[in-house]
C-alpha cells in the first residue's frame, strides 16, 4: 500500500510543475502587456508621441547678449584682450526665449571658446568667420538640449576689438 501511495504522489508532481510553468508564462505576458501600455501612456502624456508644430516668424528676431564678452588670452609675446559683442538671430521666438533663459550657460560656453583663441588666427577675417561658426554651433547645442531643435539661425559679432 505504501508503494501505491508513493507512486500516486510521484505521478501527480509533474502535473503540478507544468501548471506552474503555464502560470509563470501567463503572468509574464500580462506583466509585459501592462509595461507596454504604461510606456505608451507615458509617451503620450509627456508629448513624445507627436511632434510639436513650431510656428516661425517671417521677420527676423534678435537677441543681443549683453554685456559684451571681455576675455583675455595669451599671445606669444604678451597678454591680449578680446571684447566681442554678440547678437543671436532666429525666426523662432521660443528658441530666443530659451536662449535668454539659458544666458548664463551660453555666456559660459562662449567665454570658454573666446578665451581659447590664438591672436594670430583670429586677427584675420577667415579666423573671425571660423570663430563665429564655432560660437553659433555652441549656442545651437545648448538651445537644442533644451527644446529639441537648434532654433538659432545666425550669430553676429556686433563688435570685435582685440588689444
Amino acid at each position: 500500500m505504501i508503494e501505491d501511495e508513493q507512486s500516486e504522489v510521484l505521478a501527480e508532481a509533474p502535473v503540478e510543475r507544468k501548471s506552474r510553468k503555464l502560470l509563470v508564462i501567463v503572468v509574464s505576458v500580462l506583466l509585459l502587456a501592462a509595461l507596454g501600455a504604461g510606456g505608451y501612456a507615458w509617451k503620450v502624456r509627456s508629448g513624445h508621441a507627436k511632434p510639436v508644430a513650431v510656428t516661425l516668424s517671417k521677420t527676423e528676431l534678435y537677441l543681443p547678449l549683453e554685456p559684451a564678452f571681455v576675455v583675455n588670452f595669451r599671445d606669444d609675446e604678451s597678454l591680449r584682450y578680446l571684447q566681442v559683442g554678440v547678437t543671436l538671430m532666429s525666426h523662432d521666438a521660443d528658441a530666443l526665449n530659451t536662449a535668454k533663459s539659458a544666458d548664463p550657460v551660453i555666456r559660459d560656453a562662449l567665454v570658454a571658446l573666446f578665451s581659447d583663441q590664438k591672436y594670430s588666427i583670429i586677427s584675420d577675417a577667415a579666423g573671425r568667420a571660423n570663430l563665429q561658426a564655432q560660437a553659433l554651433a555652441a549656442v545651437r547645442k545648448i538651445v537644442k538640449a533644451r527644446i529639441g531643435r537648434p532654433g538659432i539661425d545666425a550669430l553676429y559679432f556686433t563688435s570685435f576689438v582685440m588689444q
